[in-house]
């Protein structure tokens, strides 16, 4: 058996592409439009692990609500370093909704609500500010 993809919803396809690729680095790899379905399926991945995919489903004007995203559980990322790269989505925008007090891990969430871990690769980082002393913020 070989692991293929993890397919998600969204309602917003640029917004999307800017969290998964600008803010956490992975590629599109393909998209197919469905003109008679009335959908777009994008493929993204990582560099790293190319193999294993994301497929972002877009829905062509469904105001279909996907609820909060957590039945789902939660997408897994390995970081090379995750203070900056909590720190570069928080410069996007984006909530860090578990900060990496540990040096190790933290929660974000894509605009459809989807649940991603960051996790540091190697060894955990020493605890620093902001991160050391920052609350969580919501769910994740």
């Amino acid at each position: 058996m070989k692991y293929l993809h993890t397919m998600i919803r969204v309602r917003d396809v640029d917004a999307s592409l800017r969290f998964f690729c600008d803010g956490l680095g992975l590629r599109e790899r393909r998209r197919m439009e469905n003109e008679a379905g009335k959908f777009t399926l994008i493929f993204l991945s990582a560099d790293a692990s190319p193999e294993a995919e994301i497929e972002l489903t877009h829905n062509w004007g469904s105001d279909e609500d996907y609820g909060s995203a957590r039945n789902f559980g939660h997408l897994a990322f390995e970081v090379d370093d995750i203070y900056a790269t909590c720190a570069h989505l928080q410069a996007m925008g984006i909530t860090i909704n578990r900060p990496p007090r540990d040096g190790h891990m933290a929660f974000v969430r894509s605009p459809d609500r989807i649940s991603v871990e960051l996790l540091q690769k190697g060894a955990r980082l020493a605890p620093v500010e902001p991160w050391a002393s920052m609350p969580n913020t919501g769910v994740w």
